[in-house]
């Protein structure tokens, strides 16, 4: 019998606390809440020394990865960002230069840590909406002369973050991945989102990657679980890897207390995904029939909508305090960018509640002085 069996003090912890009352928040879906059935594991999880390699729920959690993927073997680490600089740190060497859209996570909200810890330059291309074809790659590759910086990786983000969840086709990938090959160049995927795109496409990981040289993807956005990533890849990447996280300062003890939730994550939250897919629809259809807000409601393919707000006379950040107060929470991603993020703690029922009131704070004067 379980502790929650007997305790109903436990019991009632484990419950998933739920947000302020009536707030719908959409900033993004890192804010999602672990569920009771992630909690239970927690509680429940056996433990040891992942420095040691010996905590049995870390290593399940990473050889179910690495299976998911269809890759060798995998890495826990604390965040995607590690994740991301680990992959640099091994495909590269100072002065070497990444190759990236110029809107990638990678290039715009990791601290620059490509140069001030891994000593490279992003070599930002710009994809169109945020998607990189191999002509554009191509087009920014160093040539072959020793007194030019060299080109040494791709990274791809799938999906795409700050182009509103686009994502990549699988034949875009691989025909990407095949031309920098047989450059002796390396691809890294960062699949913060990637299962996103995998129900989006009606395809799988694997087969999506199954090209790309290391994988980093989230499992603290929508997989709901409350911390963690995972790096997938060949057995010889991921054991410089684990030497790179423990350089970083992301070496884990009983990390199994977390990894216990991911590994329900990685099991049950794929399956869920199409709901916060349908809901991001609903809202981009909403905010289409609002006439001082603008986005082309075709280009929201997951669970990210971003629309311009430049016609109300406010800016992003304007625009998303004035929705604050009415419990509705959304993030500014640019001057009169404004972005919305569906995730598993938002219902229909949040998004219904939602549109009224942008509506509202969209055809509203601002206020003298502000």
């Amino acid at each position: 019998m379980s502790a929650t069996e007997t305790d109903p003090v436990m019991a009632m912890n484990l419950k998933a606390p739920t947000p302020p009352a009536g707030v719908v928040d959409l900033r993004s879906d890192t804010l999602t809440r672990p569920t009771p059935e992630m909690r239970r594991a927690m509680a429940e999880a056996e433990v040891g020394d992942d420095v040691y390699s010996e905590d049995p729920t870390v290593n399940q959690l990473e050889r179910e990865a690495a299976e998911v993927f269809g890759k060798d073997a995998a890495l826990f680490v604390p965040t995607g960002c590690m994740g991301n600089l680990i992959a640099i740190k091994i495909w590269t060497h100072h002065g070497d230069e990444v190759v990236c859209d110029e809107r990638g996570h990678v290039n715009l909200y990791e601290l620059t840590s490509m140069s001030a810890i891994a000593g490279c330059m992003p070599r930002v291309a710009r994809g169109q909406d945020g998607i990189l074809s191999w002509a554009q790659i191509e087009a920014v590759i160093r040539p072959r002369i020793y007194y030019d910086s060299q080109t040494a990786l791709i990274c791809l983000e799938n999906t795409h973050n700050m182009a509103g969840g686009m994502l990549y086709p699988t034949a875009t990938v691989v025909d990407i991945c095949d031309h920098a090959h047989s450059l002796n160049l390396k691809v890294h995927m960062d699949g913060a989102r990637i299962f996103n795109a995998a129900v989006a496409l009606n395809d799988t990981v694997a087969n999506m990657t199954r090209q790309c040289d290391s994988v980093m993807f989230c499992l603290s956005k929508g997989l709901g679980a409350p911390v963690g990533s995972m790096v997938v890849g060949s057995r010889a990447f991921i054991g410089k890897a684990r030497v790179y996280r423990k350089m970083f300062g992301g070496g884990m003890r009983q990390a199994g207390v977390i990894a216990a939730a991911g590994l329900i994550a990685l099991r049950n939250s794929p399956s869920r995904l199409h709901i916060d897919h349908e809901n991001a629809q609903i809202l981009a259809r909403g905010i289409t029939e609002i006439p001082q807000l603008s986005m082309d409601p075709l280009k929201v393919k997951t669970n990210i909508v971003i629309c311009d707000c430049s016609r109300t006379g406010k800016t992003a950040v304007e625009f998303c305090e004035e929705l604050h107060p009415h419990g509705i929470w959304a993030q500014d991603t640019a001057l009169h960018s404004v972005r919305f993020v569906t995730h598993c703690d938002v219902d229909r029922a949040g998004i219904e509640r939602a549109l009224p009131i942008i509506r509202q704070v969209a055809t509203s004067t601002r206020k003298a002085g502000a």
